[in-house]
């Protein structure tokens, strides 16, 4: 027997009209996508070799050249930036990979199972909620050394409680519905009723909470990188770029207007379109954009 959920049903055409009425969607998909697309352009070109510096045009000031400027080295600040793209990108990406493979399957089994179990996962995620990204990052680097995989696992950890409290609030708002009841008087059980009927009526929590944890991840990739804990020279992070600035916002300011705009771009993307998904696939919402 398939039970129904008593979510209105909506098919691809009627997401996509929604979507394409979305501001707040549009807007943000059309940031991240050319965000995304920049990232994928740098791994077949850039206008210069960001590896490469050339002394006599350091701090070269944005012209037809060199759209962005150059830094202190003489590299071309607009290609560090989309090469910079790619590897925040990654950071976060993975790492809220990390936090969703494990939290969501933790929230959902301590939801399901309840008493001690649940009391159990909870205060394990308070335990993890006491060290945040910055400060795991410097305890796994003092063992391993810094870099982008240090990073990665720092920034995956402080991810697995967020999405373990997201999935078990939602699914201890769903398991005392109605076709949860019939789903368990079919003699279906716990785990069964988790994957096909808790998990996906959860679906858009657990995106909209993905959104905002990529655009987290970018933060703190960026922040780890500018306290030099995450990717290291002579690859460049929007981070790192940032830190070299600091002591040169006079007399080259745009080595940190740039950088800094493109996280600032990025994120606001990521949270507009997390907004948007919410608007789109919600059927409570009734925000109007």
């Amino acid at each position: 027997m398939t039970l129904r959920f008593d979510i209105p049903e909506e098919n691809f055409a009627d997401i996509l009209a929604k979507a394409f009425t979305n501001r707040s969607f549009l807007a943000g998909f059309v940031i991240t996508a050319l965000v995304a697309v920049i990232a994928i352009v740098s791994f077949f070109w850039t206008p210069f070799d960001v590896t490469r510096l050339i002394i006599a045009d350091k701090t070269q000031a944005p012209s037809p050249a060199h759209w962005f400027g150059t830094d202190h080295f003489g590299r071309d600040i607009l290609s560090m930036i989309m090469v910079g793209a790619r590897n925040s990108i990654a950071v976060a990406l993975v790492a809220v990979g990390i936090g969703m493979g494990i939290g969501v399957p933790l929230g959902a089994f301590a939801a399901a199972r309840g008493g001690i179990v649940d009391e159990a996962v909870m205060r394990l995620n308070d335990l993890v909620f006491a060290f945040p990204a910055l400060l795991s990052a410097i305890m796994i680097t003092a063992i391993f050394g810094p870099g982008a995989l240090n990073a990665i696992i720092a920034i995956g950890i402080f991810n697995i409680p967020v999405f373990a409290r997201v999935a078990r609030a939602g699914a201890l708002a769903i398991w005392p519905r109605e076709f949860i009841l019939a789903a368990r008087a079919a003699g279906k059980g716990k785990t069964l009723i988790t994957l096909e009927h808790v998990l996906p009526n959860i679906v858009t929590l657990l995106l909209v909470q993905g959104t905002i944890q990529f655009a987290l991840g970018i933060l703190a990739e960026a922040g780890l990188s500018y306290v030099g804990l995450g990717t290291q020279p002579p690859m460049p992070s929007w981070g790192r770029m940032l830190f070299d600035a600091q002591t040169r916002m006079v007399a080259a300011p745009w080595m940190a207007i740039f950088p800094g705009m493109a996280i600032v771009v990025t994120v606001l993307g990521l949270n507009l379109l997390g907004d948007g998904i919410a608007d789109i696939l919600d059927p409570k919402s009734r925000r109007q954009r």
